[in-house]
């Protein structure tokens, strides 16, 4: 609330600046808000010029129609704003709202878990059908995950995974599909779960995440998904999950942190849904 009403008092004054500045001074003595007579009345007021009177009172008027104008229109801005820019030395994050699986002529990141497990169901080690990967794996029914991992000769992390002690990959791990960027997310626990065991090894593998990528956006934006806004649980005193707009802070800032990044022109997209609780503009705050 303070920061709407610091940047509303700013773009006022500012539009009052300009105001004052390009508008003659006569163009404000037009309107007669008070008489000479009725200063008169007055004692305290008595000697002083009613034009001045009324050009002081005009350029009150004037900056409190701004101020209720630019609230009007800077609440409007904020309302219908759909992305918002982070800029650094040489690279560029947009979190925006939207669909990833609808974002083209980027790379999109699709998450997996860590097994890239591709039966879609409602059994707990089933993907889910409702998640990203849930629907990609609709749109792509024929989709051969380990025919692609053994083109690009992706090598698994050495030990096994809880579940069933099937073959993992470390978290963070890319595995390219044309435009697509198949992505090992959540390790699962002994149920086949999606979770990570402590917020660490969720950093751990934006960490490595960021490298991946810088090895693979072959010039283009790069679309990435909240990473953990879905079934993905989180272990450890922070509870077992992080609001979106936690998740979003968290992936900002390990992004900031990170020696590898995505070189301008090209940038790293949030794309972020719509939700209760969420908002573009409460970033970084």
């Amino acid at each position: 609330m303070i920061d709407f009403v610091v940047k509303r008092v700013t773009l006022a004054f500012a539009t009052v600046t300009g105001i004052f500045t390009f508008v003659p001074e006569a163009f404000f003595g037009k309107y007669e808000w008070i008489t000479k007579e009725t200063l008169e009345q007055c004692e305290w007021f008595a000697r002083l010029d009613a034009q001045d009177v009324n050009i002081i009172i005009s350029r009150l008027m004037c900056f409190l129609l701004v101020c209720v104008v630019t609230s009007f229109l800077y609440m409007a801005f904020l309302k219908f704003r759909s992305s918002i820019t982070i800029k650094g030395q040489n690279y560029s994050i947009i979190v925006e709202y939207g669909d990833i699986l609808e974002k083209r002529k980027c790379k999109r990141v699709i998450n997996f878990d860590e097994c890239f497990t591709t039966q879609v169901g409602n059994a707990t080690p089933d993907i889910n059908p409702g998640s990203i990967c849930g629907q990609y794996l609709k749109l792509h029914p024929d989709l051969d995950v380990q025919q692609l991992i053994s083109s690009a000769q992706i090598i698994p992390a050495q030990s096994k995974s809880k579940y069933l002690r099937k073959t993992r990959y470390d978290s963070g791990t890319i595995v390219p599909n044309g435009d697509d960027l198949l992505m090992a997310f959540a390790k699962l626990d002994e149920k086949g779960k999606g979770r990570f065991f402590s917020r660490d090894e969720y950093l751990e593998c934006l960490d490595w995440l960021w490298k991946e990528l810088e090895n693979n956006y072959s010039e283009n934006d790069v679309c990435v998904p909240v990473l953990g806004a879905g079934t993905t649980s989180f272990d450890g005193g922070a509870g077992a999950s992080f609001s979106q707009q936690d998740l979003v802070d968290m992936m900002i800032l390990s992004y900031k942190l990170s020696s590898h990044k995505i070189k301008n022109p090209h940038k790293l997209r949030i794309v972020c849904k719509k939700n209760i609780g969420f908002s573009i503009n409460d970033i970084g705050k």
